[in-house]
């Protein structure tokens, strides 16, 4: 099991790797980091907000201080000891709110004061981030179209692999169509496949067709040799011609003696 966890967890970061875009990877943690110096400018915001709130309330307080000590003095002055003694007492109790709230004052402005310096720093490290970040993309899609380039130019890249593939598919179906065209040629010339049309024909019958017909031809020259050294050994062609006129005039000069006997 744990094997195939590992194969499987090796398999799914190879597919995570080659799905992955830095320029991406690079967008979205910049992202994150504006999201974060965002929290932190609203931190800033908060303890502000709150600093200010307690610098109202020591102001009303302190007030209220400065007017009860007017009082007691007043009751003092009229002879109201008591009076003056109860204004100082609420006076005391005054100062020491507001003394309470000098010291969340003075925490809340140190918060403020490391917060507003710590967004400060963020936002020099989102600004110079932002600058890495768009050199490093820049510098990615340059390296990303040179490759292409490469491969496109060398021939490796799949598209060109495919293009390369389906001419050499090509090449081997018209090598196999010509080499089987070449046998059936071979075995009709052998005799071991007959033609169910009749036209094709052997070298040995187109040899003896040839020969055959070179024969003739040889005879009929033959023929017309000897017609013509027959024909001048007898007085040429006319003496054959009137010797053949004799020959069918003769049987009537033979029947000519039996009309005269009669």
């Amino acid at each position: 099991m744990k094997r195939m966890g590992m194969i499987f967890r090796a398999k799914a970061n190879k597919a995570l790797d080659r799905a992955e875009d830095p320029r991406e990877t690079l967008d979205y943690s910049y992202q994150k980091q504006l999201e974060l110096l965002q929290k932190v400018r609203r931190g800033v915001a908060d303890v502000a907000t709150s600093r200010k709130r307690l610098e109202l309330q020591l102001g009303q307080l302190r007030s209220q201080s400065s007017k009860l000590e007017d009082q007691g003095k007043k009751a003092l002055a009229l002879g109201r000891e008591d009076l003056a003694r109860e204004a100082l007492s609420r006076r005391a109790a005054l100062q020491q709110q507001v003394s309470d709230l000098e010291t969340q004052h003075q925490t809340l402005q140190g918060e403020e004061e490391k917060l507003t310096l710590a967004a400060q720093r963020l936002q020099a490290k989102v600004d110079a981030f932002r600058t890495k970040k768009e050199t490093i993309k820049a510098t990615y899609t340059a390296a990303q179209a040179q490759t292409r380039i490469g491969e496109a130019v060398s021939g490796i890249s799949e598209e060109m692999g495919d293009v390369g593939m389906a001419v050499q598919r090509a090449e081997d179906k018209t090598a196999q169509m010509q080499a089987r065209s070449g046998a059936i040629d071979e075995l009709l010339a052998s005799g071991a496949l007959n033609d169910p049309t009749g036209m094709a024909k052997d070298d040995l019958t187109a040899e003896l067709d040839r020969i055959s017909g070179g024969s003739d031809v040889e005879l009929e020259l033959e023929r017309m040799k000897a017609e013509l050294s027959g024909g001048s050994a007898t007085g040429g062609p006319q003496a054959i011609e009137g010797g053949a006129q004799q020959e069918e005039q003769s049987p009537q000069a033979q029947q000519s003696p039996r009309f005269d006997k009669q």
